[in-house]
């Protein structure tokens, strides 16, 4: 067992890759500056809701996402962001409702320094922020 944390829903123990999940959910819906004693934790792609969907958008909103995973979750490491068809589509994204799969390795010690990879990881996020994994 690499690292044990509290479910922010149910209260229960979350244990390695599910920890890392719950991480990676606060991450992305915490906008820089509402920490009081961490200013600087959060994702900056909050910020580019509700622009025109242009690829230049799209790119800062990735870039933005692996920045804020490699500062803040030590635990895993981006290597794709994808946005799979056919859940995607313009009418949905007119709607907000976009799904975002993140392709990584999980670290199961990347919080103690060692940044070994244990395995392929997917992480799949939804316009809820409704986080689900699979192993990849």
């Amino acid at each position: 067992m690499a690292s044990t944390g509290i479910d922010r829903r149910t209260g229960k123990v979350l244990r390695d890759f599910d920890h890392v999940r719950q991480s990676l959910e606060v991450i992305f819906t915490t906008v820089i500056g509402a920490r009081v004693m961490r200013r600087g934790f959060g994702y900056l792609g909050l910020g580019l809701l509700g622009r025109k969907f242009t690829p230049s958008t799209v790119l800062k909103f990735c870039a933005a996402m692996v920045m804020a995973v490699d500062l803040w979750e030590p635990r895993y490491r981006v290597s794709r962001i994808s946005f799979p068809r056919p859940q995607n589509n313009v009418d949905d994204a007119r709607k907000g409702q976009v799904s975002i799969v993140i392709e990584g390795f999980y670290r199961p010690r990347g919080h103690l320094g060692d940044f070994t990879a244990e395995e392929a990881r997917t992480v799949t996020l939804g316009s809820t922020i409704a986080m689900g994994a699979a192993n990849g």
